[in-house]
């Protein structure tokens, strides 16, 4: 079966570029799947002082620093949010937006989802409830929709519904929202306001990983590890902050190493046994 790549990295913070670059030191080819950088956490860090040999250095200055060095390195990118994946005949298959890209090993990197699911949000997810509004988009058009945006780039999508003739109410970051309906979404409420729709959509900056992975064991809501990095699902590894406390660049950057090396290894036997 024909892989894209050796290793796909879901997160494009410290562990996720530090995963990557592990993999390109061992001459495979690894795709990084992020936000775009601005909208990490650390970016908004004015000053870091715990940082090994880079005292007081921005956070913005830091993952400019990490990015061009993977880069340099021939890490490749490409900026989305990862909405589901499958492992299919020992390959793993990611849902980028609309698009799909698979690797022989999977490297979660995505830091911690904020945010707890909303009332209705899971009753109603395929039936009016969507993260994808350049995916499902089309479903709605010509029908009044709501957006909840966590992060700057959810204009833009709210910006293409209304493109495609929906009518859009836009709900910047709301903190407490209620979505109803019979069989499919009728309403929503948000932080007190109420609007007829038929579709919602979320746009958080990251999917939990049980949502991504319904399989994958948690210990204290954080993704469970083994010093390798692996998780209990076959060919995925995990690092950084949604492996647990504490949640630091250095402790990311650590754990990134070792899952980049450990998801290359992974991907060698793949191939080695299809051979």
């Amino acid at each position: 079966m024909c892989v894209s790549y050796d290793v796909l990295v879901i997160g494009g913070g410290p562990a996720g570029l530090s995963a990557a670059l592990n993999v390109r030191a061992r001459g495979l080819r690894v795709l990084v799947v992020s936000n775009p950088m601005e909208e990490n956490p650390l970016w908004k860090a004015e000053r870091v002082d715990n940082c090994i040999g880079l005292p007081g250095v921005s956070g913005a200055e830091l993952l400019r620093g990490m990015r061009r060095h993977a880069e340099e390195a021939g890490v490749e990118f490409r900026t989305g949010r990862v909405l589901n994946a499958m492992r299919m005949e020992n390959v793993w298959y990611v849902g980028i937006g609309s698009d799909m890209e698979n690797a022989s090993a999977l490297v979660l990197a995505a830091g911690v989802s904020r945010g707890r699911k909303f009332p209705g949000e899971a009753e109603f997810l395929g039936r009016g409830v969507s993260y994808c509004a350049t995916c499902d988009g089309m479903l709605y058009r010509g029908r009044p929709v709501a957006v909840l945006g966590y992060s700057d780039s959810a204009h833009r999508e709210a910006d293409f519904l209304k493109d495609i003739g929906c009518s859009v109410t836009y709900f910047d970051r709301p903190k407490d929202c209620v979505i109803t309906g019979d069989s499919a979404v009728t309403s929503v409420t948000c932080d007190g306001e109420t609007l007829p729709v038929e579709g919602v959509f979320l746009l958080r900056p990251t999917v939990a990983p049980s949502d991504l992975f319904p399989a994958l064991a948690l210990e204290g809501g954080y993704v469970a590890t083994d010093r390798s990095m692996a998780t209990n699902l076959p060919g995925l590894f995990a690092a950084g902050d949604c492996t647990g406390l504490p949640l630091q660049v250095s402790k990311a950057a650590g754990e990134g190493l070792v899952a980049g090396q450990s998801a290359a290894k992974w991907a060698v036997r793949q191939k080695r046994d299809q051979t």
